[in-house]
C-alpha cells in the first residue's frame, strides 16, 4: 500500500508523541509522508478529547479534512483520545471517518486500512498496540520523551483517567533506549500526565533515578521537566534539579487553584500555604529557577472572594509563566454533578482578569533583562518578523514566550548570546552579540 500519508495532530505534547509513533508505523511500511494535508491520500487526524472545546476542534478538523476528498484524499483515519473515549457515539455518527483507532493502536493502522480500502468502515479501537520508532515532528534539536501514560490522581474535573486508564510507567530501559536513539538532542522534554510519579505504579518512585540515567546519555544535552505535581516535588528531586547540570532550571508544576476549599473540591492534595512554602523552597534551593503553572477559573461554587484570592496568590508567587483555563463541565467527572456551576460569561471574565494580572507580572520581570545578555537556543526563522526565534531556559517550547533576535546568520539548534534590547508582556527582543556557545 504505497499511499501518501499526512497527519494533523491536535492537543498536548503527549498526544504528539502518540502521533509520532503512528507516523513511525507509516515509515516502517515504506509509505511517504507529507506535511500538506491537500497532498495526502490518507489523512490521519490525531484528536484530543480533554475538554469540550477540544472535541469540537477535532470534529471541525475532520470535517475540514473531508472537504479534500475532491482532490487526492481517499481515506481519513481518526485516532487518539476522541475515539478512545467516545467510539460508541462517534463511529455511527461521524461517517466522514473511514478508520477509527484508539490512543495505543499503532499496529492496527495498516490492517484496518486494508479493510477500509476493501470497502469497510473500520472500528479498530483497542485492537492494536503502541508503536516503536517515531517520526519526530518537532525541530530536530528538540524532542519529547513520554515516560508514562494514564493517570491515577482522579482530580474531580478531569477525564484523563477514563480515557487513558491508570498511571502506567514505561520500563526504564525502554525509555533509555528510546532517548538514546533520538540522535543529538539539545533539549529533551519529559512529559506524562504526572512525570513526578514515575515508577510508583511498580512499587517505588524512580523519577530521580530516571533523570540520572538519562543524563548519562551522550546525545542528550539538556533535559526539561514538565507536569511535576507539587506534592511529589521531593527534596531528592529538588537536589537533582539543582545539582545536575543537564537539567534546565525550570519546573512546570500544575497547581490549578490557590484557595483551600476549591482545591479540596477539585480533589487536589495541596493547600495555599503548602504551595507558597514549596515555591519559596524551590527559589531558595535552586537560584534562578523558573516556575510555570496552570490554573482553572470558574470551578463550580468558586466565589468572587476565592477568585480574588487567586489573583492575590499570583501577585505573591510571581510565576515566570502561567496558563489559565475556564472550567469545562465534563460529563462523567465528579465535578459535573456539583451544584453552583458558574455561568460561561463569568468564567471568561475571570480568565481574562487572571491573564491581566500575570501579564503585568511577566512584563515587569522581563524588563529586567533589557541590556542583559541571555543564552538563547535558536529554534528557527520567523519570516513574518524577518528575524530568528529561540528560547532561554525559562521558556518551554510552544507554551511560553520566545526570544526574537537578529543576527548575520544563525543555525537552528545552536545557542547564541543575545543582547536584549526590548520586551513586551511575553517575549524578549534583541541581537546576537557573540558566536554560538556550548
Amino acid at each position: 500500500m504505497q499511499k501518501v500519508f499526512g497527519m494533523i495532530s491536535l492537543g498536548c505534547d503527549k498526544n504528539r508523541v502518540d502521533g509520532e509513533r503512528l507516523l513511525g508505523e507509516v515509515k516502517r511500511h515504506g509509505c511517504p509522508i507529507t506535511d500538506d494535508p491537500a497532498e495526502a491520500q490518507v489523512l490521519i487526524v490525531n484528536t484530543c478529547a480533554f475538554l469540550n472545546a477540544a472535541r469540537k476542534e477535532a470534529i471541525e478538523t475532520i470535517l475540514e479534512g473531508n472537504s479534500l476528498r475532491g482532490g487526492k484524499l481517499e481515506k481519513i483515519v481518526v485516532t487518539g483520545c476522541l475515539p478512545e473515549k467516545f467510539i460508541g457515539e462517534l463511529f455511527p455518527a461521524l461517517t466522514e471517518g473511514d478508520v477509527f483507532l484508539g490512543v495505543s493502536d499503532c499496529s492496527a493502522l495498516f490492517p484496518a486500512l486494508e479493510r477500509a480500502y476493501a470497502g469497510e468502515r473500520v472500528n479498530a479501537v483497542g485492537t492494536g498496540c503502541e508503536g516503536g520508532v517515531r517520526v519526530i515532528t518537532t525541530p530536530p534539536h528538540l524532542k519529547y520523551l513520554k515516560i508514562a501514560d494514564g493517570c491515577s490522581n482522579h482530580c474531580t474535573y478531569c477525564l484523563i483517567p477514563s480515557i487513558r486508564g491508570k498511571y502506567r510507567s514505561y520500563p526504564m530501559q525502554q525509555l533509555l533506549d528510546e532517548a538514546g536513539s533520538l540522535g543529538e538532542t539539545q533539549e529533551l522534554v519529559l512529559v506524562a500526565q504526572d512525570t513526578t510519579r514515575y515508577g510508583e505504579d511498580n512499587g517505588a518512585n524512580q523519577f530521580v533515578e530516571l533523570l540520572q540515567k538519562l543524563s548519562e546519555l551522550d546525545n542528550i544535552c539538556h533535559i526539561r521537566l514538565l507536569y511535576c505535581y507539587p506534592e511529589v516535588v521531593t527534596d531528592d528531586l529538588i537536589r537533582e534539579v539543582r545539582d545536575n547540570p543537564k537539567i534546565l532550571k525550570y519546573l512546570d508544576i500544575p497547581l490549578q487553584h490557590s484557595e483551600d476549599r476549591v482545591l479540596k473540591l477539585m480533589g487536589r492534595r495541596g493547600s495555599r500555604a503548602e504551595y507558597l512554602a514549596l515555591i519559596e523552597k524551590l527559589r531558595r534551593e535552586i537560584p534562578g529557577i523558573a516556575l510555570r503553572t496552570t490554573f482553572i477559573a470558574g470551578f463550580p461554587t468558586e466565589t468572587e472572594e476565592e477568585h480574588a484570592g487567586l489573583k492575590a496568590f499570583l501577585s505573591e508567587a510571581r510565576f515566570e509563566n502561567c496558563g489559565f483555563f475556564a472550567y469545562s463541565r465534563e460529563e462523567g467527572t465528579p465535578a459535573y454533578r456539583l451544584k453552583g456551576q458558574i455561568p460561561a460569561r463569568v468564567k471568561q471574565r475571570r480568565v481574562k482578569t487572571l491573564y491581566s494580572v500575570q501579564e503585568a507580572i511577566s512584563a515587569q520581570r522581563l524588563l529586567t533583562f533589557v541590556g542583559q545578555h541571555v543564552k538563547v537556543l535558536c529554534d528557527g526563522i520567523d519570516f513574518e518578523r524577518g528575524c530568528f526565534t529561540g528560547r532561554t531556559y525559562f521558556q518551554a517550547y510552544d507554551v511560553d514566550g520566545k526570544v526574537f533576535f537578529t543576527a548575520p546568520k544563525a543555525e537552528t539548534g545552536a545557542y547564541y548570546d543575545v543582547l536584549i534590547e526590548r520586551t513586551d508582556e511575553a517575549d524578549l527582543y534583541g541581537r546576537v552579540s557573540s558566536l554560538p556557545t556550548d
